[in-house]
């Protein structure tokens, strides 16, 4: 079946799926099978220390893949500056940058006038109207359902990607809570134009810095498995269930504020988890899609898992 549709003919791949940023987790080995298998892998650049890292992590992902992928920004408040990985994904020519967690406007600018194609993570349809302003490809619009970090207000993917739709004329993807076929369908009968997977991606063979336990907590987790940390900060973020995350709760109960929190919502203590499996010393993002992961395939068998589910649901529609 034909899958094009606005985003796969802007960003030159073959299924309109791209894989999320993943903090400390997407890596050329990610990237690369995700590019080989259809959709947009992405690497994370603001997880590695320093712009040599990034350009050599740039190279690997080359020679792994000839297809497009995308190199992930993740800004904001707290973050160390930014300007340096970028200046090297303008210098290596990558195909994609996306941006998160934080204004995109000083990323764009660097990018500007440079064949790289511009994604942008939002959580409201005004952050999609000035992505739109700021002259972006495609946005990704995340629902309250998603891992990691996500909006502000408590607004699902079910209402705000319809709502992203109807107010920007460029390609939108729908995230949160999407981890199959039925998720693709789902975001093409809200009117997205393909889907951004994390969690979903975190659970494949080629996620190789992903610990087994916390492969297995999200094997493992049902619709409740997760709770949203960091609400009183004003940057929540979903994460599984553990006894850390119930510590980082408590703190924010007590107004602890960031100097209170921050040792224990630092990378560093989402490596300890992520990394070494060790939960009762740090804390795992994950979204309530988690409840709807069963297998650890590799990258090739889930994007193929997806399209033949979603060509069946085509099919049983009379598409």
């Amino acid at each position: 079946m034909n899958w094009n549709t606005k985003f796969t003919e802007a960003f030159q791949v073959k299924y309109p799926i791209v894989q999320g940023g993943l903090a400390h987790l997407a890596y050329a080995d990610l990237a690369a099978a995700v590019s080989n298998a259809g959709g947009l892998g992405q690497i994370t650049a603001m997880s590695l220390p320093t712009p040599d890292h990034l350009r050599e992590e740039i190279k690997r992902v080359r020679m792994m893949t000839d297809k497009p992928f995308g190199v992930n920004f993740a800004i904001g408040a707290g973050r160390r500056p930014y300007e340096e990985m970028v200046q090297v994904a303008v210098e290596e020519q990558v195909p994609a940058i996306s941006v998160t967690g934080g204004n995109p406007k000083g990323v764009l600018d660097m990018v500007s006038g440079h064949n790289i194609k511009k994604l942008v993570l939002v959580a409201a349809r005004r952050q999609a109207e000035k992505a739109e302003e700021l002259g972006v490809d495609a946005v990704m619009v995340v629902g309250q359902e998603g891992g990691g970090h996500i909006g502000r207000s408590d607004t699902g993917t079910l209402v705000l990607t319809p709502q992203v739709v109807d107010h920007v004329s460029i390609p939108v993807l729908a995230s949160g809570g999407i981890v199959d076929g039925r998720g693709l369908m789902a975001a093409f009968a809200l009117g997205a134009d393909g889907i951004e997977m994390g969690t979903r991606f975190i659970a494949t063979k080629e996620c190789v810095h992903a610990h087994e336990a916390y492969k297995q907590a999200i094997l493992d987790a049902d619709e409740e498995a997760t709770v949203v940390i960091k609400r009183s900060l004003g940057a929540p973020a979903r994460a599984l269930k553990g006894s850390w995350p119930d510590k980082i709760l408590d703190l924010e109960k007590q107004k602890a504020g960031y100097e209170g929190l921050k040792d224990y919502i630092s990378g560093e203590a989402n490596k300890r988890y992520i990394h070494e499996g060790v939960a009762e010393e740090g804390f795992g993002w994950a979204g309530q899609g988690a409840a709807r992961i069963s297998d650890i395939p590799t990258v090739e068998e889930l994007i193929q898992s997806i399209i033949t589910e979603a060509e069946q649901i085509r099919k049983a529609w009379g598409m």
